[in-house]
């Protein structure tokens, strides 16, 4: 494939896979959201799989990622199984934070998803520290912080990059630019909205991408995964991209946005767009397409039902996973 990285076929489509899996998560979880089956707010990656999915494909388990409010694409694409992660926004005991985390702290040190939170700008610092731990331990891991536009203009922006630019830590910051923040316009809260600009003062590399073109993320984390791990030093990714739901379920999606700016984000489909290249370069077939959309609707159904099936946590546990053991 032309100006594309050279994948073999069963990579071609692990990235088509893994972003399913994301949209069909998020889909049920809107849908269980509006049967009232999740307390709380939920926040769908729906329009943004491809970044996580770029990203995640050159991390392993012992990489450490942290999130924001909207945790459920990197949980997922950083191998969180669907079911722990309905179970867990059910507030049932078999979630990956045991039904006492819910949409905003998903949590599962297992596979390096080290959490994820409703406070903006904190995961920057907490990717940063991991960066230094690693840097100490001189163990080849990377730290990785996804954030949005709006964190980018958070104090904690500043400190992190900077520290990890002064000390050479092996950081990826990947800003996800989707335009607002909440119902903010990022062009009405800053006078620069390209936050990769912002890299060059601190000296930092970086890189900005189409955030919907998950080959484009795919490489520019390749670059700056592989700079990091040879001790070269943090990388600032921004991937310009767009979520076509609501900041969080059941709220407004109007009002602040168009319906014409959304309707042109949805033909930017990252899903969509990639499997029509890919059927268009001959790179997989539509039977190809259609075993993995089987496969991806039997594991987003069981996972439903597992986490209807389960427990909700016992009250007498009220007190355990509050101190270090």
């Amino acid at each position: 494939m032309s100006n594309t990285p050279q994948l073999s076929k069963e990579q071609y489509l692990a990235l088509y896979r893994q972003m399913l899996e994301i949209r069909r998560t998020e889909e049920q979880l809107a849908k269980s959201h509006q049967a009232g089956l999740i307390p709380g707010a939920c926040h769908t990656y729906v329009g943004e799989e491809a970044i996580a999915t770029g990203i995640c494909a050159h991390l392993t388990h012992r990489d450490a990622v942290f999130s924001t409010h909207r945790g459920h694409g990197h949980a997922l694409a950083k191998g969180v199984p669907p079911r722990e992660v309905i179970a867990e926004l059910f507030g049932r005991a078999t979630g990956c934070s045991r039904g006492r985390g819910g949409s905003m702290h998903l949590f599962a040190p297992e596979v390096g998803m080290m959490g994820t939170s409703g406070i903006v700008g904190p995961c920057i610092l907490q990717a940063t520290g991991a960066g230094y731990t690693s840097k100490l331990l001189n163990n080849g891991t990377v730290g990785v912080a996804f954030f949005g536009d709006g964190a980018s203009n958070n104090g904690a922006f500043h400190e992190g990059l900077n520290l990890a630019a002064i000390w050479d830590l092996p950081v990826i910051f990947v800003c996800e630019n989707n335009m607002y923040a909440t119902e903010v316009a990022f062009s009405y809260a800053t006078r620069n909205t390209e936050v990769a600009d912002r890299a060059k003062t601190y000296g930092m590399n970086a890189i900005a991408v189409d955030g919907n073109d998950v080959l484009a993320v795919y490489q520019a984390a390749e670059e700056a995964v592989n700079r990091a791990r040879a001790g070269n030093g943090p990388t600032l990714i921004e991937g310009k991209t767009y979520r076509t739901r609501a900041h969080s379920e059941g709220m407004r999606d109007a009002g602040y946005r168009t319906p014409e700016e959304v309707e042109a984000w949805k033909k930017r489909d990252p899903i969509d767009n990639y499997r029509a290249k890919l059927l268009a370069q001959g790179a997989a077939s539509e039977n190809d397409f259609a075993a993995i959309d089987a496969e991806t609707k039997a594991l987003i159904d069981e996972a439903l039902e597992f986490a209807k099936n389960s427990p909700y946590p016992d009250p007498a546990t009220v007190t355990e996973y509050i101190y270090s053991q």
